[in-house]
């Protein structure tokens, strides 16, 4: 496939890109297209895994056919089997007439199963049946029914790891990855942000009328540079938001940096972070750019209340007694050091470790509120607690 062939792609099915990853997606999705293939798309929430997915069924012999989606994740697990392949009239409390489900719905097309992980195991078998025999059978019938639907599914999660923690069967699993496609995050495609940034802008002014004066080159170099968690969907939303909260005016890169998350905030121009670093060493990253901050206010308190005045043969050590420490020595406490040049900072690792503790401290040891403020996952945090012995 040629790239005008692609733009084209592009253009007719609503991708927007230029990046390599984009067009390796693009190229799969051709070539998938065109037979009925189980796909299982893989891939980050937000990263528009139902865009793929439409694509797929756009491009194939299928495409006058129904296309039904199907949210595997938002159907309550009692009425699972009912919503996928029907009920008969009587077949349980409820039930006052025959109804089809989406697989009889999607006779025909294409039935796009998403968050396929987090069906029920009961359910997974009569998939599995569906898969092997091309035929459903309705709640309560006795007389099966054979369709023809092309099935594409798709997950954020790993479903080999769920299989090896027996939440997924195997043998499904095997079934439904026929084809693995995996959508890029966003921070993977880095290059195709200000064509969807100004994608949204124009699309979300012209929708509601709102002036739109544009983003500045510092502001668009924000955009970039940050992570997108929320992929796609979030850098949509923090669009639209900050359109409508500037007011049509031209949006500074002040005005995108104090609607970013604290960690884009808090970036130090002395300490730059690499952005092609795993998510845990950004976060390592972040957290030392705090214990700089606050070890310079620690030099600073060292200089303005104890000048060169320490209490004889003890060191200051990092743990729940440091900050009382620096307030408790005062009075006839205080002694003159023989020694001007002795350091009393604690280690890098001492910092961390009080940074946390004070962090714990101050949210009543609510893990959540303290990775927030720490700007940390709560995963890392977590991993902390247990490697320092701090008890929270």
């Amino acid at each position: 496939m040629n790239n005008s062939q692609l733009a084209k792609i592009r253009q007719n099915l609503g991708f927007i890109g230029r990046s390599h990853a984009l067009d390796q997606i693009l190229r799969t999705i051709e070539q998938v297209a065109a037979t009925d293939i189980i796909v299982l798309i893989n891939g980050e929430s937000g990263t528009g895994k139902e865009l793929v997915a439409k694509a797929i069924h756009a491009l194939s012999h299928r495409n006058s056919g129904p296309f039904i989606i199907v949210n595997a994740g938002a159907i309550p697990e009692g009425i699972m089997e009912s919503e996928l392949f029907g009920h008969e009239k009587g077949s349980f409390t409820g039930a006052i007439g025959q109804r089809k489900g989406y697989f009889e719905l999607a006779d025909g097309g294409t039935i796009f199963l998403d968050e396929i992980g987090e069906m029920p195991l009961e359910t997974q078998v009569r998939l599995l049946r569906v898969l092997e025999n091309r035929e459903i059978l309705r709640v309560g019938g006795s007389v099966a029914k054979s369709i023809d639907v092309r099935i594409i599914t798709a997950t954020n999660r790993d479903l080999l790891e769920a299989v090896h923690k027996n939440q997924f069967r195997e043998d499904l699993y095997y079934r439904l990855n026929a084809v693995n496609l995996v959508v890029p995050a966003l921070r993977e495609r880095r290059e195709d942000i200000p064509l969807l940034v100004e994608h949204f802008a124009t699309t979300f002014c012209n929708l509601n009328r709102i002036e739109y004066g544009g983003f500045t080159s510092e502001a668009m170099n924000l955009l970039v540079d940050y992570n997108w968690p929320g992929n796609i969907r979030e850098l949509k939303n923090f669009v639209e938001s900050i359109i409508v909260m500037e007011r049509g005016m031209s949006i500074s890169g002040s005005a995108v940096q104090a609607r970013l998350p604290v960690p884009h905030v808090r970036m130090d121009a002395h300490l730059p972070v690499h952005i092609n670093r795993s998510n845990e060493e950004l976060e390592r990253e972040f957290l030392y750019r705090a214990l700089f901050e606050i070890k310079n206010e620690i030099a600073q308190l060292r200089e303005a209340v104890l000048g060169k005045y320490i209490m004889p043969g003890r060191r200051l050590t990092a743990g729940p007694s440091f900050e009382r420490d620096l307030v408790n020595l005062t009075g006839d406490s205080i002694h003159r050091i023989e020694d001007e040049t002795e350091e009393i900072f604690p280690t890098m690792e001492q910092m961390e470790h009080e940074l946390i503790y004070r962090a714990l401290e101050k949210t009543g040891g609510n893990k959540r509120k303290a990775a927030v403020l720490l700007a940390i996952s709560e995963r890392t945090l977590y991993r902390k607690i247990k490697e320092y012995d701090l008890p929270f």
